[in-house]
């Protein structure tokens, strides 16, 4: 979408965004903006920070129940052996069903090695159980690793996730992450996010640093609602803009 608002998006996703735009901004990252696409990469972070000419900068994504968080937070490197794990399976299964199904030999080839099988109208139950298992394997490394792959990349400085107290156990946690997990508000002390685990320095490249921040400056020319007091998520500079009542 243009904006940053996302329209079906939640209030409580919504709110950990706010929360952790407040986050960064207290914190000295006055550059910020939600809905920031991530540079060499197909991912967009909930949101991004930067500190200064030279301050880190700071990818957060925001999780609001334990089956989001783990959607995304699969081990690239497990994933891939057991994508590749099943695509040798798969080959060896159909080597075999070959031999004893040599009439489905499509005969396109002149030489037998290099033709192929039509199994198309087979009902094998194993091979399409593997069938099954496979697609849903490469579909996790291409949808289910974005924090494993974001800190590979070293997209960032420094990588957080944002979340409800109560949607993560601490198996779900990727590695080198930091976590931000959101306190229960009260009329005396409003809602804000503590510091449970600190995250893995990434030192990201000259370049990927100098491109995240054209990205959070991009995103922060597009039209944009208030996401807390005093900070307008599509600001680049969080202390030109007065504070909102309320």
């Amino acid at each position: 979408m243009a904006s940053g608002v996302n329209r079906g998006e939640t209030e409580r996703h919504r709110e950990l965004k706010r929360l952790a735009l407040a986050w960064a901004r207290a914190r000295g990252l006055d550059l910020a903006a939600a809905e920031v696409r991530i540079p060499r990469s197909a991912c967009r972070a909930d949101v991004a920070a930067a500190g200064g000419s030279d301050g880190p900068c700071v990818l957060f994504e925001c999780k609001q129940s334990r089956e989001d968080l783990r959607r995304d937070a699969h081990d690239e490197e497990a994933a891939r052996a057991r994508s590749e794990e099943l695509s040798r399976r798969s080959r060896a299964l159909d080597d075999l069903l070959a031999t004893h199904y040599p009439a489905l030999r499509c005969g396109e080839a002149l030489w037998p090695e290099f033709d192929t099988w039509d199994f198309s109208g087979l009902r094998h139950r194993g091979r399409r159980a593997l069938q099954v298992a496979r697609a849903a394997a490469e579909r996790r490394v291409r949808e289910g690793t974005k924090f494993s792959r974001l800190r590979r990349y070293r997209a960032a400085d420094e990588l957080y996730l944002v979340v409800e107290p109560d949607c993560f156990a601490p198996a779900d946690l990727p590695v080198g992450w930091g976590l931000l997990v959101r306190s229960r508000g009260t009329d005396a002390a409003p809602a804000s996010l503590h510091l449970e685990r600190a995250p893995e320095h990434l030192a990201a490249a000259p370049a990927q640093r100098a491109a995240l921040r054209a990205a959070i400056r991009h995103a922060a020319g597009r039209p944009r609602a208030l996401l807390c007091p005093g900070l307008q998520d599509g600001c680049v500079d969080a202390r030109d803009h007065a504070a909102q009542p309320g």
